[in-house]
């Protein structure tokens, strides 16, 4: 594929892209990798109070991606042994989870302990999308490079308010279009001891380098298939998450260590039963960045 055939389908991607965020909105339903710092991923360091400015592009997909972003779903929680438990979550291939069943059962249990459990044991979301780094205070040495960004459902929110405007004489844009895109000025203040992106915005439409086809071409080589963060082997099988999943709750076979709490008793009562069908329907937690947790997770 040359850039001619890049901006040909500009236009069929525009309308794969708002799809996906259908799909996203109203869904029917909805082996971990070793490494834990990828160089490719950039990052936005705050100040001491923790603020900090960028500004991004956001990238078209690769060839042999279907979109120029992958939704990566996984699970981050101590369990009641003191071990972690870091996984990438199956449903994330739209596969059975042991720990998405076991938060549907304690979820629809009807006990507000079980329910805290859920909570504490829930998906968390993060986003994977190509971007060219325009500019990077902190880090001036990353301006002009492509690199993977992750993020979180609020930034997702901020792309898809861009392409599916509230108001009816807003137009709608593609932030992954290099001629007809706009740069993102991400912006994070602390609030509250956490990260906030509402100031976060997308500039007015403009196209990269004027247009030049021979410098986007140039770029768009420079981007990274995504789709190798959703292969099969980024995922442990079933039966070894489950196994897992049973360490770290306390769980030795068909027998268990003294648990804690009352609440963490139940998790034990309500795991022992195997009939579950659902996937996890409980809250979906944003996942900054959970990859310096994963150490704890090596035993």
């Amino acid at each position: 594929m040359d850039i001619q055939a890049l901006r040909k389908m500009r236009n069929t991607d525009f309308g794969k892209i708002t799809s996906e965020f259908e799909k996203i909105a109203n869904p029917e339903s909805t082996g971990g990798q070793k490494s834990y710092q990828d160089d490719r991923i950039w990052k936005l360091e705050a100040d001491k109070a923790g603020n900090g400015t960028a500004t991004l592009r956001f990238l078209p997909r690769v060839e042999g991606d279907e979109l120029p972003w992958v939704r990566i779903f996984n699970h981050s929680f101590q369990g009641p042994t003191g071990k972690w438990y870091i996984e990438n979550s199956l449903t994330t291939l739209g596969e059975k989870d042991p720990v998405g069943e076991l938060n549907s059962k304690l979820w629809n249990s009807g006990s507000e302990a079980n329910k805290e459990i859920a909570r504490k044991q829930k998906r968390r979301l993060s986003y994977i999308a190509n971007v060219l780094v325009v500019s990077d205070p902190k880090h001036p040495e990353n301006e002009g490079k492509v690199m993977l960004f992750k993020f979180g459902k609020k930034i997702f929110d901020k792309i898809t308010e861009a392409m599916n405007p509230e108001f009816a004489d807003e137009t709608p844009i593609n932030p992954f279009d290099m001629w007809e895109g706009a740069n993102f000025k991400l912006k994070i203040r602390n609030v509250e001891g956490y990260r906030n992106y509402d100031k976060s915005e997308f500039d007015s439409v403009t196209a990269l380098f004027n247009g030049d086809d021979e410098k986007l071409e140039e770029l768009w080589k420079k981007e990274f298939s995504l789709k190798d963060f959703t292969d099969k082997k980024q995922f442990k099988p079933y039966d070894q998450l489950k196994a897992r999943l049973d360490k770290v709750l306390g769980f030795d076979g068909a027998t268990a260590v003294n648990l804690k709490t009352k609440a963490e008793d139940a998790v034990l009562n309500t795991f022992k039963d195997t009939d579950v069908s659902v996937i996890d329907k409980a809250p979906v937690a944003e996942d900054d960045d959970m990859n310096y947790f994963k150490s704890l997770a090596e035993e």
